[in-house]
């Protein structure tokens, strides 16, 4: 198993992992799955400040993804990010989770970022286990905030330091300059 630097045209594999956590769970709050296309538009959308992650398994084929995203839209926000993690159905507790995450949140801090969130609905212990042997500590919860499958659910907050606050903050550098050169390759 490997990681590299998911590109657009993972766009369909990514889709494919995703959907079963639509239209089959409570974990995202996404109520029809997004199609390639859509996706596609997602890790475009990234540009030059947020990674998106694929692990590669020995046949090729993604076995998952991770990400970061714009942790809320105002610019104060900018130096923030949420990241997410998702893992093929079947390959779960085989440590691609960790996997993704490692690199991910190395780049973030190389970046200049300096917090990670992770939003987690709840209950999801296997998720609350992965971002707390990642170094992320509970921050909060928003109560009853979603309707899905016929019930309320609550989304809890973990949090994690990542590059040193200074004062005044550096804007974050784009994360192909400080990303490792081998998960750049497509070769996986």
């Amino acid at each position: 198993m490997s990681v590299r630097a998911a590109a657009p045209d993972d766009a369909a594999a990514i889709a494919a992992i995703y959907a079963p956590y639509v239209e089959g769970s409570i974990v995202s709050f996404e109520t029809e799955a997004p199609d390639g296309a859509a996706m596609r538009a997602r890790v475009e959308a990234g540009g030059s400040l947020y990674p998106w992650l694929a692990a590669v398994d020995e046949t090729g084929t993604l076995a998952g993804y991770a990400y970061a995203s714009a942790f809320r839209p105002r610019p104060a926000y900018r130096y923030t990010v949420e990241t997410t993690v998702y893992v093929r159905q079947g390959s779960h507790r085989r440590g691609i989770g960790g996997l993704l995450y490692r690199p991910l949140l190395a780049i973030l801090e190389a970046q200049g970022f300096t917090q990670a969130f992770g939003a987690i609905t709840l209950p999801n212990p296997a998720s609350v286990a992965l971002h707390e042997r990642h170094g992320f500590a509970r921050a909060g919860t928003y109560t009853k905030v979603g309707w899905k499958q016929d019930g309320w659910w609550d989304v809890g907050l973990w949090q994690r330091a990542l590059a040193p606050a200074s004062v005044p903050p550096t804007e974050p550098r784009p994360w192909r300059e400080v990303c490792p050169p081998d998960l750049l390759t497509r070769s996986g």
